[in-house]
């Protein structure tokens, strides 16, 4: 990596030479950019000139901002931005309606960071937010009606966001080593936040939905006793994780 005047480092820079040179087809016929671990500090304007490119990998760089143009690449349907200093997405990003997997994981997002727009990516299946900073998602996504995976472990959630009720695809989530399994009371329903999987009422037989309403039942008279015995200890935190808790159990 070269040294910059000031003593300081600067990333590499991206020709569309070196891009092209970049360029494979995968085994399923794939044109996929792969710019991983190159140092870059500045996302490379040049891809734009890629206008074929239905794959791009930029992961473990040293990226901290996704410019605007990025809206642009309405034909990538892979976008692997993880382990990066990426603090905020641009508005532009909702513009990519054919992505299908955007991974931003171990980056430096919060909720702020995270615009409503990204509730347009209607073609959406996988979305990876894990280790970042971030404490609520935006009411928005409950529009990505496709997608099917979401991750969100090592961040700062405390109630599982109501947005992800609303996602009739989704299959599967992870919110491991979030605050949201440190407010359940003993181990067991730690461990069933943490490894929490949602599977819509209609595709469960009479029995198995019947036993998860009374499990159901079972928590929320528990959970009252519980939230009675700590009022006066903890009045403002009664119920932090009552929609989690009924989210999880209503959805196995």
């Amino acid at each position: 990596m070269a040294k910059g005047k000031k003593g300081g480092s600067k990333g590499k820079k991206i020709t569309l030479k070196m891009a092209r040179k970049a360029l494979r087809v995968t085994p399923e016929g794939k044109r996929r950019l792969d710019l991983s671990n190159m140092g870059i500090d500045i996302f490379p304007k040049c891809l734009l000139k890629l206008t074929d490119l239905e794959e791009v990998d930029l992961s473990r760089n040293q990226l901290k901002r996704i410019p605007d143009f990025i809206g642009q690449l309405i034909g990538v349907l892979f976008l692997d931005l993880h382990s990066n200093y990426i603090e905020q997405l641009p508005k532009s990003i909702g513009q990519l309606e054919s992505l299908c997997h955007l991974n931003l994981c171990n980056n430096s997002l919060d909720s702020a960071g995270l615009p409503a727009d990204i509730g347009n990516l209607k073609s959406l299946q996988t979305l990876n937010l894990g280790m970042n900073r971030i404490t609520a998602l935006p009411p928005t996504m409950a529009s990505l009606s496709s997608l099917k995976e979401l991750a969100l472990f090592d961040n700062m959630i405390t109630v599982l966001p109501e947005c992800i009720r609303m996602l009739p695809k989704l299959k599967k989530i992870n919110i491991k080593r979030n605050p949201i399994a440190y407010a359940q009371k003993d181990a067991k329903d730690t461990k069933a936040t943490e490894g929490l999987y949602l599977v819509r009422e209609d595709d469960l037989c009479k029995l198995c939905l019947e036993k998860c309403r009374e499990k159901k039942q079972r928590q929320e008279r528990t959970q009252f006793f519980d939230q009675s015995q700590r009022r006066g200890r903890l009045s403002g935190l009664i119920t932090p994780n009552s929609v989690a808790r009924s989210n999880h159990e209503s959805r196995r």
